[in-house]
């Protein structure tokens, strides 16, 4: 079967700077959930923008279901291709129910093509998105208004109203509180689509994840099951600290020290 995701020896830095990302190569099986995780720096949100399509590589080349990204439209790839990112809409005088339509756009041709409302085609789409998000009730809310939490629920909802086969988030339980955090990782795990999350709780990641990939420096550090990947050694040398693991609970906790 064709990957979902796939790199092959990627590189990426700004234009006239160093390398941020370098010599990066993985393939993510449909279907699969990886989590991505590392220090501050490492650069995971830089990888995110290689799979959404916002970076290009530098060198080497990145395939979402074996086409590369920039060799398709981007139309094609946002079809494809849904990200969850740190960053929300400025535009608050739309509500709850206008952001999650705005991801039934990439579906759109000709004149509709710019509108921000969803046709009746699209409105099951956009209901049932929040509906699983849990927004019925706040959908004709200012989405400035809303908490943060809320606010991250919508964008997610916005992305589930995209019908992508890959869908990339980048610290999505920031905001969240920690029921709201569990519900949204089973959720994610249970849409059957190919996920792709930088978390940096380690216990969340480890609980989320069929697969973990540890970045350092701009390199991939580990990249395996959680067991294999979330190893003492190896978060000693991601975090520059000693680390501990207690195996003894239902879940991994980790202990950190200078």
């Amino acid at each position: 079967m064709i990957p979902a995701v796939e790199l092959r020896d990627v590189s990426w830095g700004p234009p006239k700077g160093q390398d941020i990302l370098s010599d990066l190569g993985f393939a993510v099986p449909q279907g699969q959930i990886m989590a991505i995780c590392g220090a501050n720096g490492a650069g995971k949100s830089s990888l995110l923008r290689l799979i959404y399509r916002h970076h290009a590589p530098r060198s080497g080349v990145v395939r979402v279901l074996g086409q590369d990204l920039w060799q398709s439209r981007a139309t094609e790839v946002a079809r494809n291709v849904a990200a969850v990112l740190q960053e929300q809409p400025t535009d608050f005088a739309l509500t709850a129910r206008q952001i999650v339509a705005l991801g039934r756009l990439p579906h759109r041709r000709g004149w509709r093509a710019g509108l921000s409302l969803a046709d009746d085609g699209d409105a099951g789409i956009v209901g049932a998105a929040m509906e699983r998000m849990h927004l019925t009730a706040l959908a004709d809310r200012p989405f400035g208004t809303l908490s943060g939490g809320e606010r991250q629920r919508v964008m997610v909802a916005r992305a589930l109203a995209q019908e992508p086969q890959v869908i990339v988030l980048d610290e999505p339980t920031n905001h969240l509180d920690i029921r709201h955090q569990l519900e949204l990782l089973a959720l994610l795990r249970g849409l059957g689509l190919t996920v792709i999350a930088t978390l940096h709780d380690l216990t969340l990641a480890a609980g989320f994840a069929d697969r973990i990939l540890v970045l350092a420096g701009g390199r991939i550090l580990a990249d395996g099951p959680p067991d294999q990947a979330l190893t003492e050694a190896t978060l000693a040398h991601a975090f520059h600290v000693k680390a501990r693991i207690d195996h003894s609970g239902h879940a991994p906790r980790f202990a950190f020290h200078l």
